[in-house]
């Protein structure tokens, strides 16, 4: 049987997430998509607004090694993974006590975004209400429409983070803001992490707003109300072989970030990762 395109094509699609790896400079990072054996990254750009004394050269650094950034991501003030309660209270922008601090903050990154000539710029908005009549839903749409609003005047589309809420309540939320320069960077073990359902069937509900995927896998969680656990992709209870053939199915052409979060061995993990997914 013929493999799919998107399988053939998939390696030239590969990015590392630089956040991952966990790097303190851009000479760190460089050394280590070398060890990996990839030359395109999805970049971390807190560090180059936070800390720019060590970031300031990673265009220069970048071009002489070779190195694309297919897009960026930003993180928000506070907020607190230690457990699914934690995270829907603290992430995003959704936080009162954080919002003036997150907005000066992403305007900063905006403009960093632009001067790297990034296209696409990912984040986690925060749990998304279920229900329009939530009083969060209005404000968050406010705060999301303002964000968009500074990143598409740059020319620069925004990619929500899935898996805190359900598929369809993010189609929902993005169908009602209905603006096509934001839509999805859809994780798979984001939906398993979150038991907010199939990775699939999700991927399907929110194909016309897919920007970028990440390649993840997790274990769903036995104990309902925790986590699930990341582990190596491949090793997971994502297929891998559905997920492509969907992607191709979809005609989607973006780019595929390997994303890793746990484990000591986190450079050996994305190189295993992505031999998993170009030899499938």
């Amino acid at each position: 049987m013929a493999l799919p395109k998107m399988t053939q094509q998939i390696e030239s699609r590969l990015a590392v997430c630089s956040w991952s790896l966990q790097p303190e400079t851009p000479e760190a990072l460089i050394a280590n998509l070398r060890e990996i054996g990839l030359s395109r990254v999805q970049l971390a750009l807190d560090p180059l607004r936070d800390n720019p004394d060590a970031w300031e050269k990673t265009p220069e650094l970048f071009a002489a090694a070779g190195i694309e950034i297919v897009s960026g991501m930003f993180g928000t003030i506070g907020e607190d993974y230690t457990t699914l309660e934690t995270i829907k209270e603290t992430g995003g922008v959704l936080p009162d006590q954080h919002w003036d601090a997150n907005w000066e903050g992403i305007q900063k990154i905006a403009d960093i975004a632009e001067g790297l000539g990034l296209k696409l710029v990912t984040f986690h908005a925060g749990f998304l209400p279920h229900e329009e009549s939530d009083p969060g839903f209005a404000k968050l749409m406010g705060r999301i429409e303002q964000i968009a609003e500074l990143f598409s005047a740059k020319g620069i589309d925004l990619g929500f983070e899935t898996g805190q809420e359900t598929a369809d309540t993010l189609k929902l939320f993005l169908e009602k803001l209905n603006r096509p320069s934001v839509g999805v960077n859809f994780d798979p073990a984001n939906m398993i992490l979150y038991a907010k359902g199939d990775p699939i069937d999700a991927l399907n509900t929110l194909a016309p707003f897919l920007k970028q995927c990440h390649i993840k896998d997790a274990t769903l969680t036995k104990e309902p109300g925790t986590w699930g656990e990341e582990v190596t992709v491949g090793t997971g209870e994502v297929d891998w072989t559905a997920f492509l053939t969907t992607l191709d199915k979809l005609g989607f052409k973006g780019d595929c970030c390997i994303e890793r979060e746990a484990g000591e061995q986190r450079i050996a993990d994305i190189r295993t990762a992505k031999e998993f997914v170009t030899q499938l």
